[in-house]
């Protein structure tokens, strides 16, 4: 009995494989439902992580009350007390889908500034929005207001237009769990 090359039968039980495999992808991938207007822009509900943060943070903690419609969530978190303080942050995108974050912190203001800024240098500027004084920073990719009061820093930062960034600010609302009262940042 002659041998058979075993180059040549691998070579072609790899074609007949392929020749198998690849109409069957390619009609799995026409039969599979597509829906290319569908939003890829996922949001968060928000609402739990901010009432855990008012319950766990040792200060105030700031969320936008009554922003208009088109706003949405789409990223929170809140870190407890650690060597940079505990930090609470609240990211959004704009009507015209610009990032826009509501940044807290209890720690050194500079270094989280510069962090949750992207860098972003104060311009000796101040803004005054719904009767505070906001910081003005701005920077190569986000701009920001900054609002130092009793040992906290407020941040809202962004990609947003300068309106958008006052938009949030004016509409911060803190307050800490069983405070009873809320304090306005913005």
């Amino acid at each position: 009995m002659a041998g058979r090359n075993g180059k040549t039968q691998t070579i072609r039980n790899m074609l007949l494989s392929m020749a198998v495999v690849i109409p069957v992808a390619g009609l799995s991938y026409l039969f599979i439902p597509h829906d290319e207007s569908r939003d890829p822009i996922q949001t968060v509900n928000y609402r739990v992580e901010l009432d855990t943060a008012r319950r766990a943070a040792p200060y105030a903690v700031a969320a936008p009350e009554g922003l208009g419609d088109g706003w949405r969530a789409t990223s929170v978190s809140y870190k407890a007390s650690g060597k940079e303080g505990s930090q609470w942050h609240l990211g959004f995108l704009d009507p015209q889908t610009q990032y826009v974050a509501v940044e807290q912190s209890d720690g050194p203001s500079r270094p989280f500034v510069d962090d949750v800024s992207r860098r972003a240098e104060k311009t000796g500027k101040t803004e005054q929005v719904a009767g505070a004084t906001w910081q003005r920073y701005e920077g190569p990719k986000y701009n920001a207001l900054v609002r130092e009061e009793n040992g906290v820093t407020t941040v809202v930062t962004g990609t947003a237009s300068d309106d958008r960034l006052k938009e949030m600010a004016a509409a911060l609302k803190a307050t800490k769990a069983n405070a009873g009262k809320a304090n306005t940042p913005g």
